[in-house]
């Protein structure tokens, strides 16, 4: 008599059969030239600087070399670059880490790895005067959107709640929260079908200029020292260990693109928001640029210990599962830190 499988059986060798496809995927993509193609995700959203600064000046294709293609693509918020990086579309990528924590646990610590920060800050919740929102017991039986469920800002906003005796509806609470696109979330909220957004900057700065609203929550004022990473850069764990020298290359350029940024920070902000315009088709105002950039820091250190306090954040919630899971490989700073040395930098100590 043939035994059945079990149902944990058959999903242990789906898993297994996705990152058997994975691996399959995983030797890098040639162009008809014989060049290498490096595929890089990320957002065209300010915490993004680094990403948008080094592919527009060319710093990411130049270090990379003639026989390397650098392509890119860009996305609305962490989970779906996750699931471009699981499927082998990715291997660099610029997420916020409560995605990046999601990947790495679900794929049992083999899909990626963090190798450097991006960004700290940049992250407001906003809300429409006409709410009514003075005190957090005033975010009941409102509606409030992030920019994808299980993203860093959704994360946080629930958090938030939870923090101060609030439910969502989906937990049997009385707040709802609407994951929506950040374009969309902007036309919710001028239209009033939205009370508030938690989301990230210019995001969050055109919701107070465009849509006359005002600024409930600065996230920063939640974190000790108001820092917390927004950004990080994660490769896929395949990439890595057959290209090390190639993301050894990329992080040279990364960090390059931070001290540039750092040390040029108007020639910065225009480059960042004719980027924003090419992705987007619209760029910022001046005025809207220079409050969004006051937001947030560009960083190449990966904040750490920020990152532990999102993964417990996220498990209270239930995203990490019935345990909590082991982060302790989750890091791979070693590129990072050779990078910063050959620079005479400090290097990155972890957690």
């Amino acid at each position: 008599m043939r035994t059945p499988f079990s149902y944990s059986r058959i999903l242990a060798l789906v898993v297994l059969f996705v990152f058997a496809l994975a691996g399959c995927g995983s030797q890098s993509s040639t162009s008809s030239n014989g060049q290498t193609i490096v595929h890089l995700g990320y957002f065209p959203n300010l915490t993004h600087a680094v990403a948008l600064v080094g592919v527009e000046r060319g710093t990411f294709q130049s270090a990379l070399g003639s026989n390397v293609k650098l392509e890119t693509q860009t996305f609305n918020a962490g989970p779906a670059e996750i699931e471009a990086l699981f499927a082998g579309d990715i291997d660099i990528g610029y997420v916020g880490p409560n995605p990046a924590i999601n990947g790495y646990v679900k794929s049992h610590g083999e899909a990626l790895r963090i190798i450097a920060g991006a960004s700290s800050g940049g992250v407001l919740f906003v809300v429409r005067p006409g709410a009514n929102i003075q005190s957090a017991k005033d975010l009941a039986n409102k509606t409030f959107a992030t920019p994808q469920l299980g993203g860093t800002q959704d994360v946080a906003l629930r958090y938030y709640l939870q923090q101060n005796g609030l439910k969502t509806t989906d937990k049997g609470g009385n707040v709802h929260i609407v994951p929506t696109d950040n374009a969309n979330i902007l036309t919710l909220f001028k239209t009033g079908r939205i009370d508030g957004a938690w989301v990230p900057e210019p995001w969050a700065t055109r919701l107070v200029v465009e849509g006359k609203g005002k600024v409930f929550i600065d996230e920063r004022s939640l974190w000790p020292e108001g820092k917390f990473a927004t950004t990080l850069v994660v490769v896929r764990k395949a990439f890595l260990d057959q290209h090390p020298d190639l993301v050894n290359k990329f992080l040279q350029a990364h960090v390059d693109t931070v001290q540039y940024i750092l040390s040029n920070p108007e020639s910065a902000k225009s480059i960042v928001n004719s980027e924003i315009k090419r992705i987007t088709g619209k760029a910022l105002a001046n005025k809207e640029l220079d409050l969004a950039y006051a937001n947030l820091n560009i960083t190449y250190d990966p904040l750490s210990s920020s990152l532990l306090q999102a993964a417990d954040r996220a498990y209270s919630l239930g995203f990490l599962g019935s345990s909590m899971p082991d982060l302790s490989s989750i890091n791979n700073l070693a590129l990072l830190n050779q990078v910063l040395t050959s620079k005479g930098l400090a290097t990155i100590v972890g957690p």
